[in-house]
């Protein structure tokens, strides 16, 4: 297997924590940001187009420019992972919006992220749109060339590589859930078990409004709350799948011991992140 292309898989594969930068809005998507991103110390770029502008052009532009830029030294680049604006409350749904999937892949991104997975079958659907119809997915050919380019393959290779992990080993796409509600908490245990996840997320604030409250963070330390965590938290266990959630400089240790392995980070929080793994 070649070196990997999506530097959070990596991670993932040494059980190492993943931390990643960008916002739920306000991505720049230039192809000069895209020069930008790649000098970044995250695992991983974050681009929200769930609440977000869905500009393809600017996203296509953006990894354009993350293509033509060379890894820096000692490291490689971020992955870029966006958040679709589809919501998965149902398989008709999902379905009815997976062109949002092939046009985002086909930009050449490394991993989407589903929010409000409500559904056994809309998570399943989420997958199939991620995966070629060799595989038993819906997406055909069209964008393996350029997608290819952008991630310096051929379009042969892309089509080797371009499929979720970890069910597939030698994949480099990395999807994900929002666990953000109380349909979907209810429905976790078969969510996250779905095939072609590899981390899911317990969305505090949607989470929160969800049980009447505003989404603020004093509301996350409610009961019911820190219970819709756990929950969160033992059904991607039982998955075997990676548990995404706030680590602090002041509470690494304990989270990664207690096994959340994907955080918001900072410079200062990749150093010590790394002093940990050296």
């Amino acid at each position: 297997m070649p070196d990997r292309i999506n530097a959070a898989i990596a991670r993932l594969e040494r059980d190492q924590l993943v931390l990643y930068t960008g916002g739920h809005t306000g991505a720049e998507l230039t192809r000069e940001a895209g020069n930008r991103a790649v000098s970044s110390w995250a695992d991983y770029i974050n681009i929200g187009m769930e609440h977000g502008v869905l500009d393809l052009a600017g996203l296509g532009a953006f990894m354009q420019g993350w293509g033509e830029s060379p890894a820096p030294q000692g490291r490689p680049k971020p992955a870029v992972i966006v958040e679709l604006p589809v919501e998965g409350a149902s398989e008709a749904l999902v379905r009815a919006n997976a062109w949002q999937v092939r046009q985002i892949l086909g930009c050449g991104v490394h991993g989407l992220l589903l929010c409000h997975a409500e559904n056994v079958d809309a998570v399943r659907a989420f997958v199939e749109a991620a995966r070629y119809t060799f595989r038993g997915g819906t997406p055909g050919a069209g964008a393996q060339g350029s997608a290819g380019a952008v991630w310096g393959v051929s379009a042969d290779e892309y089509l080797d590589r371009a499929d979720p992990w970890p069910l597939n080993p030698d994949g480099e796409l990395l999807l994900g859930l929002k666990i953000e509600n109380r349909r979907a908490l209810a429905n976790a245990y078969e969510t996250t078990a779905v095939p072609g996840i590899a981390f899911a997320e317990w969305g505090p604030a949607d989470m929160s409004m969800s049980h009447g409250y505003r989404g603020t963070p004093a509301d996350f330390a409610r009961p019911e709350l820190q219970a819709a965590r756990e929950r969160v938290f033992d059904a991607c266990r039982k998955a075997g799948i990676a548990f995404l959630d706030g680590v602090s400089e002041d509470n690494m240790a304990a989270r990664i011991a207690a096994g959340v392995r994907i955080s918001t980070g900072s410079p200062q929080l990749a150093e010590l992140r790394d002093a940990q793994v050296a």
